[in-house]
């Protein structure tokens, strides 16, 4: 009987995959097994940390303006409630980089707000 040669989907599908992998150490850039369970972990870690990343940065920005503005006597909390209570617009993203570029201006900001 002859041989039959096999067609070249499942090897670009595994090329695919040691593409993806290529980067990763030992067997789970080498074996095609492990480095498709190695795959879908690696997509799953990634989607949870889009996530996470935002959290992450929100954090931060509430520390950084808390910081700021405990020096002038008005913490956090306070600063948001006067902030909502006046309908002024400003985001934590916005307000920690005026706190790190321009404090003076956040001292005024939260003077003349919570007055």
């Amino acid at each position: 009987m002859t041989r039959v040669r096999r067609g070249y989907i499942a090897r670009r599908r595994r090329r695919k995959i040691h593409l993806f992998a290529s980067s990763f150490r030992g067997a789970h850039s080498r074996l095609t097994r492990t480095a498709t369970q190695q795959k879908i972990r690696a997509l799953v870690s990634s989607h949870k940390d889009r996530g996470r990343k935002k959290r992450d940065f929100r954090r931060l920005w509430i520390t950084r303006i808390n910081a700021v503005t405990r020096e002038n006597g008005v913490p956090y909390s306070q600063l948001i409630h006067h902030m909502r209570k006046r309908q002024l617009l400003l985001n934590r993203k916005i307000l920690a980089q005026i706190a790190i570029s321009n404090r003076n201006c956040l001292y005024m900001i939260s003077n003349d707000i919570t007055k």
